[in-house]
């Protein structure tokens, strides 16, 4: 399947039709695949009807929701990585409600066994306390007009999948990142606790790259490996979204990677409460 940026308006129809098809042939309703896929039933209306263009995430997520066999997915996904550039722009995000992209993250972690999150420069949202939250999530930019109150409380529920004992997930955090001071230190103090706390969960496992670690590449970017599915990327102004089998062999050959020269278990958790202590002593 070849990229005719003429033909996308035609490829956008046949991917909506295909959808369509594939629901109504598995008896699916349509609010019976939202709940599955974590969308809204209209979401998914707008999407069968041509409305509204899936990312490639959605399409992933109403594939796997619809059990689609192997062959059919790839080609589906093709035609969706053609109709789709594989990008979300953070202030279209930002127009739609943080709430929703908060939805689209608990359906990619709800699909996914093993999960990897590799984070160089700020805690995932899996990881946050409510205020370290609030301050991540608020732009610097015009803070007044961003109203964070529903993702916040989205985003709060979403971190009960780590209670989930059929799901592994292996945070690789820089100090960095952990020590980045996002927050008054009196909440970093309390926010690396929450650190100390996730990693003793049984199907969590936390590493950290201390700055005294001589490292021979760099970690230029957060990244996170569902499964065996796609990577997500994170940029300052959007997200994306990669699935070629060998994107995915490279990014967890850079985790495995950067893996090798951190610290787990004791070792790690002597270095977070350190440095809790030492925001406690600046509070």
């Amino acid at each position: 399947m070849t990229h005719d940026p003429g033909r996308a308006g035609e490829q956008r129809r046949d991917l909506a039709a295909a959808l369509k098809d594939l629901r109504r042939a598995s008896g699916l309703s349509g609010e019976r695949l939202a709940v599955r896929c974590g969308m809204s039933q209209s979401k998914v209306s707008r999407i069968e009807t041509g409305k509204t263009l899936p990312s490639v995430v959605d399409v992933q997520q109403i594939l796997n929701a619809l059990g689609v066999d192997e062959e059919l997915a790839r080609e589906l996904l093709a035609l969706a990585s053609i109709a789709n550039a594989e990008y979300e722009d953070v202030r279209a995000s930002v127009r739609r409600g943080l709430h929703l992209r908060q939805r689209e993250l608990g359906a990619l972690e709800a699909g996914a066994k093993r999960i990897r999150y590799f984070l160089p420069a700020m805690l995932s949202g899996l990881l946050q306390t409510p205020e370290y939250m609030r301050t991540a999530m608020i732009p610097p930019v015009d803070p007044a007009n961003c109203d964070v109150s529903q993702a916040i409380a989205l985003k709060l529920e979403r971190q009960s999948v780590l209670y989930d004992r059929s799901k592994r997930f292996d945070f690789l955090l820089t100090e960095s990142a952990v020590r980045w001071k996002l927050c008054d230190p009196a909440i970093m103090a309390v926010q690396l606790d929450r650190l100390v706390s996730v990693s003793r969960f049984p199907n969590v496992t936390m590493g950290i790259l201390p700055l005294s670690t001589q490292v021979a590449d760099a970690p230029f970017h957060t990244f996170t490996v569902y499964g065996t599915k796609l990577v997500t990327i994170e940029l300052f102004t959007g997200r994306l979204v990669l699935r070629d089998p060998k994107d995915l062999d490279h990014y967890r050959d850079l985790f495995d990677y950067f893996s090798g020269e951190s610290v787990f278990g004791d070792d790690a958790r002597s270095l977070i409460t350190q440095w809790s202590e030492d925001f406690r002593g600046c509070a």
